[in-house]
């Protein structure tokens, strides 16, 4: 399991490593953001979204549970579980069935754990309490799948 502390001085910077982060992803991969309200969980799919152009799409997933987006032949699907009581209802839904079909976001992610395949990219969102601008993301590669993304990211 490889981890990073990335600290995000503004949304911009949020954004920009995940366009990064975008540009390194494939059908079939994980992204769970975790985090209070307010954290950055929604611009980092933002800036996820504009890697892919579909910047102007974005709406968050509060009361859908679920929003698909499209580009050429790659699907992204944005999941907001924060209404759900617990993994038996993302099973319900058929949750499980998105993550081989395209790019899963998960906000709120830590609620289904148990739902979640071995291997994805957790980043837990924290503020900085010095600075109401500033984000602590840690990143971490659960299983080894995503270790080379992690270590690319170092980088930065």
């Amino acid at each position: 399991m490889e981890n990073y502390i990335y600290n995000s001085k503004s949304e911009n910077d949020t954004k920009k490593l995940a366009i990064k982060m975008a540009s390194m992803l494939k059908k079939g991969d994980l992204i769970v953001l975790c985090g209070e309200l307010g954290s950055g969980k929604t611009k980092f799919t933002e800036g996820f979204l504009t890697y892919f152009g579909l910047e102007n799409e974005i709406s968050s997933p509060t009361f859908t549970i679920v929003n698909e987006y499209k580009k050429d032949d790659i699907n992204i699907y944005h999941f907001d579980v924060y209404r759900l009581e617990d993994s038996s209802e993302f099973y319900a839904i058929g949750g499980d069935e998105y993550f081989e079909n395209g790019i899963c976001l998960i906000e709120w992610g830590e609620l289904i754990e148990d739902a979640l395949p071995n291997e994805y990219i957790k980043i837990d969102f924290s503020r900085d309490d010095s600075n109401e601008n500033e984000r602590i993301l840690n990143i971490q590669s659960i299983g080894n799948k995503y270790n080379n993304i992690i270590d690319s990211l170092k980088g930065e």
